[in-house]
């Protein structure tokens, strides 16, 4: 079974359409969004409706709970009311594996869970939570960690990497007898997507954020 997992597209419509071809090469047998759709760029309807059309399962993330400022006051009623149906876990049961897809941690939406964490915190974490495979987003900053019998993800970022690679990313979940994780980076138009910030009431710095990936 081979699982497709990305989060953190935050309303970057080239780097989300560059995700889809990506997604049709690799023909996961399922795809799951971790969150935030929106903020930082000036599409997140376009991406929204794509989401609801091919019925992408979703989490919410802490962006998409967010109502006031120019990013968030661009979402529509209707995807407004869509964002705010969305749950904070997802758990699956694959091959006697209990995977559980969380934004920010299992005990909160912004909680970052990095790979420095220390690892009694994160294996205390992951056993109140019932989980031997954790996968994470909200820090753009990918990671596979493993422990004797737990393991945790980070997606990264579709739209806003930090870990000085502009590319957008997101894993694919092998799951069999064992766990595998692949990460995949993907070129697009950062130039269109930077530029579109600066075409618009947000600030300039964010362009650059993209475009440097920090």
């Amino acid at each position: 079974m081979r699982i497709a997992l990305f989060s953190d597209v935050h309303a970057n419509l080239p780097a989300f359409e560059a995700l889809l071809a990506s997604l049709d090469e690799q023909k996961p047998a399922v795809v799951y969004c971790l969150g935030d759709l929106i903020g930082y760029n000036i599409w997140p309807n376009e991406i929204i409706a794509e989401i609801r059309k091919r019925g992408i399962a979703t989490l919410k993330g802490n962006h998409d709970e967010k109502t006031k400022g120019y990013a968030y006051e661009l979402v529509t009623a209707d995807n407004r009311a869509y964002l705010d149906t969305l749950p904070a876990h997802i758990r699956l049961d694959y091959a006697d594996f209990q995977i559980l897809l969380v934004h920010g941690s299992p005990r909160k939406i912004d909680e970052y869970v990095l790979e420095e964490m220390p690892e009694y915190e994160v294996i205390q974490m992951m056993d109140a939570a019932k989980a031997d495979i954790l996968c994470v987003a909200h820090s753009h900053l990918p990671y596979h960690r493993n422990f004797s019998d737990k393991q945790v993800i980070n997606t990264g970022s579709v739209g806003k990497p930090k870990d000085g690679d502009p590319r957008g990313g997101y894993v694919i979940l092998n799951v069999g007898t064992d766990i595998t994780v692949d990460f995949i980076r993907f070129n697009y138009d950062i130039e269109k997507a930077a530029n579109a910030i600066i075409d618009s009431p947000l600030p300039d710095e964010l362009a650059e954020r993209i475009i440097k990936a920090y």
